[in-house]
């Protein structure tokens, strides 16, 4: 999807109830994989700090990756914390998380040709480049990929966090600005 059709796209999203329409909320907005998304535990979340840290060990990385939460983000999730599941986005199953195929068969059945799950995190990374003018190292580690040769990384040992948040929250703003 282009970044200039994503507010369109989730505000349309934003008027279904479906489990796997929040999920996909907080994908878009979060810049993040399915099997992230759909693997958040509470356990990960940090409500005080306004952070959820995903664990190296569920990462595609192999590195623990810190995702500041924006106001936004929080409402898709906070409404969710009464069904005390595990998992922040249940499926089928009590205590199970959501299919990895329930976002695309939303995307599916809204009749979306030709957009993935996982093409969100282009569509953040074009906007982050074309419109915000966000550094490089910034917009790359916001979809958490390593940045510069080996020797680059052994030195940049920060993960950008609060440049990160401040290009999120425009990222969550100009997202859901059809929304208001």
């Amino acid at each position: 999807m282009r970044w200039q059709d994503v507010s369109d796209f989730y505000a349309i999203l934003k008027t279904k109830n479906a489990m796997s329409a929040k999920a996909l909320m907080f994908t878009c907005l979060t810049g993040s994989r399915t099997g992230e998304v759909l693997g958040l535990r509470w356990a990960e979340l940090d409500f005080e700090q306004r952070l959820w840290i995903c664990l190296a060990e569920r990462m595609k990385t192999g590195v623990e990756h810190r995702v500041r939460l924006t106001v936004e983000t929080l409402d898709i999730i906070e409404p969710l914390k009464v069904m005390q599941s595990e998992f922040v986005f249940e499926g089928q199953k009590r205590h199970q998380p959501l299919s990895n195929m329930s976002m695309l068969m939303l995307l599916r059945r809204m009749k979306l040709e030709g957009v993935t799950v996982h093409r969100f995190r282009s569509t953040f990374r074009d906007w982050a480049a074309e419109e915000a003018n966000a550094p490089r190292e910034v917009a790359e580690k916001s979809i958490a990929h390593s940045v510069g040769s080996e020797v680059e990384r052994a030195y940049a040992r920060s993960d950008l966090l609060e440049k990160r948040r401040a290009l999120m929250q425009m990222w969550s703003q100009y997202v859901t600005s059809r929304c208001k």
